[in-house]
C-alpha cells in the first residue's frame, strides 16, 4: 500500500515507441503536427504543467531521437528518455526500469497518441493510485457488444452495463506495476496490451474510475480530422475569462431549502424573492461576470412580480445561453457554501450532476464544497446560508 502520510512522488512515463502504422506514412504519429504541434510536445505540455508531477520519462522508438528532442523542447520536467522494445508492454517494461533509480511513489503510464486528457484525469488518476494501488480510467459502453467465434457466429453477448473501454493515464504503485511487469517478462508473457491487464495478470485488484469521452487515443487519419476540428474549435475559444460571484439569504419559517437546484428538506427555509436558491444565484453572477454583463439584479431585478418564487435555474440558463449567444462555451463552474446546515455532502454529487445539466456541460466540469465559519457570524449563528462561485468561460477571441 501507498504510504500517503508524506508527499508522494509521482512520475509520468509517456509511452511513445510506436510506429502508427494504421494511419500510415512515414512519420510515426505522435510526432505529426497538430494545430503547429507534434502530437507528443501536447501530451508532454499537458503533464509539465500539472502541480503534482514530479518527472516526466519518455519510451521512444529506436532511431527517433532527433524527432523527440524537437517534441520535448522547453519541458523542465523531462527525466530522460528511453528506447522502447517490439511491443508496448515491452516499451513499458523498459521505461519502468528506467525509473528504478528514481524511485517514485506513483506512476502514470500515458499513451503519447492521447493528448487532449485534461489535468483533472490526471488528479484523479493519482488519487485513485493512492487509494487503490493500481487503477485505469474508463467510459461505459454504450454499443452491446457481441462475441463471436472463429467462423463470425455470435457466441455470448455480455452485460454492457459492467463493461468499460479503458483509457490512459493508468495508475499504479511504482512497485507494483514494475514487479508484474517483471514477471510477466520472466513468464514469457509478452502480448498484454496494456498495463491493467498486466496488473490483472499478477494478480492485483484493479480499480477503474471514470475517464474522459474527449480523451481519444489517434490511430487512424479519421481520428487525426476529428482531432484538427477539435484544436481548431479550442483555438477559436481561446478568450479565457474568469468570473466570481457571492450570494448570501438569510433562514426564515419553513421546512425545506433551495441549494444548486434541488430541494432539500430542512428546519428552515431560505427567504428573497425567487426560491433564494443562494448557489444558483452565486454561479449565475459568476457567469456575468466573466462575460462582462452586470449581474443577476440587472438581468432580473427583485422588484419585478414575474420573478417572484421564480426556480433559480432559469437564472443560471439564461447566463449560459448569454455565453453560447457569443460563440463561447463554460469551462467550468465552481461552488461554495458557507453554513453550518444542512449537510452539503450527502448531496454533493446531485448537486453537480443538477448544474451540469442546466448548464449543458460534464458532470467533471462542476465542483461543489462546503465549509463552516467554525461558529463566527452570521452563518456560524445559523442565520443564514453564504455561497461563493467561480465560473471559467471561453470565448472566441475578436
Amino acid at each position: 500500500m501507498i504510504d500517503d502520510t508524506a508527499k508522494l512522488r509521482v512520475a509520468a512515463l509517456i509511452v511513445a515507441a510506436g510506429r502508427g502504422s494504421r494511419v500510415g506514412g512515414s512519420l510515426p504519429k505522435q510526432y505529426r503536427q497538430l494545430g503547429g504541434q507534434s502530437v507528443l510536445a501536447r501530451t508532454l505540455a499537458l503533464f509539465e504543467r500539472h502541480p503534482d508531477i514530479d518527472s516526466i520519462t519518455t519510451v521512444i522508438g529506436p532511431g527517433d531521437e532527433t524527432l523527440f528532442q524537437a517534441s520535448a523542447e522547453g519541458i523542465s520536467k523531462l527525466a530522460g528518455f528511453v528506447t522502447g522494445g517490439n511491443t508496448r508492454q515491452a516499451s513499458c517494461l523498459a521505461g519502468l526500469k528506467a525509473l528504478r533509480a528514481e524511485k517514485p511513489d506513483i506512476v502514470l503510464l500515458h499513451d503519447a497518441a492521447r493528448p487532449f486528457a485534461t489535468p483533472d484525469l490526471i488528479t484523479r488518476a493519482i488519487e485513485a493510485a493512492r487509494r487503490h494501488d493500481a487503477a485505469v480510467p474508463g467510459l461505459a459502453v454504450t454499443d452491446t457488444i457481441k462475441q463471436i467465434d472463429a467462423e463470425g457466429f455470435v457466441t455470448a453477448t455480455p452485460d454492457r452495463a459492467r463493461l468499460r473501454s479503458v483509457q490512459t493515464p493508468q495508475a499504479f504503485a511504482f512497485d507494483l506495476i514494475l514487479v508484474s511487469h517483471l514477471s510477466a517478462a520472466a513468464a514469457g508473457i509478452g502480448t498484454l496490451t496494456d498495463d491493467g491487464a498486466v496488473a490483472e495478470w499478477a494478480g492485483h485488484p484493479l480499480f477503474i474510475f471514470e475517464g474522459e469521452t474527449t480523451n481519444m487515443k489517434l490511430t487512424t487519419e479519421s481520428d487525426f480530422q476529428h482531432a484538427e476540428q477539435f484544436v481548431s474549435e479550442l483555438a477559436a475559444l481561446g478568450d479565457v475569462r474568469t468570473g466570481t460571484g457571492f450570494d448570501v439569504h438569510a433562514f426564515t419559517d419553513g421546512d425545506h431549502v433551495w441549494l444548486n437546484g434541488l430541494k432539500i428538506p430542512h428546519e428552515r427555509a431560505l427567504k428573497g424573492h425567487s426560491d433564494a436558491d443562494v448557489g444558483l444565484h452565486a454561479l449565475t453572477d459568476a457567469i456575468l461576470g466573466a462575460i462582462g454583463d452586470g449581474d443577476i439584479g440587472s438581468h432580473f431585478p427583485p422588484s419585478d412580480p414575474q420573478w417572484k418564487g421564480a426556480a433559480s435555474d432559469r437564472f443560471l440558463a439564461h447566463a449560459v445561453a448569454l455565453v453560447k449567444a457569443r460563440g463561447g462555451a463554460i469551462a467550468h463552474l465552481d461552488v461554495t457554501f458557507l453554513c453550518e446546515a444542512p449537510k452539503i455532502g450527502p448531496h454533493r454529487e446531485a448537486m453537480r450532476a443538477r448544474i451540469a445539466e442546466i448548464a449543458g456541460i460534464p458532470v467533471d466540469r462542476v465542483g461543489v464544497k462546503a465549509t463552516t465559519t467554525e461558529q463566527l457570524g452570521f452563518t456560524g449563528r445559523r442565520e443564514g446560508i453564504a455561497a461563493m462561485a467561480s465560473a471559467t468561460v471561453r470565448l472566441p477571441w475578436h
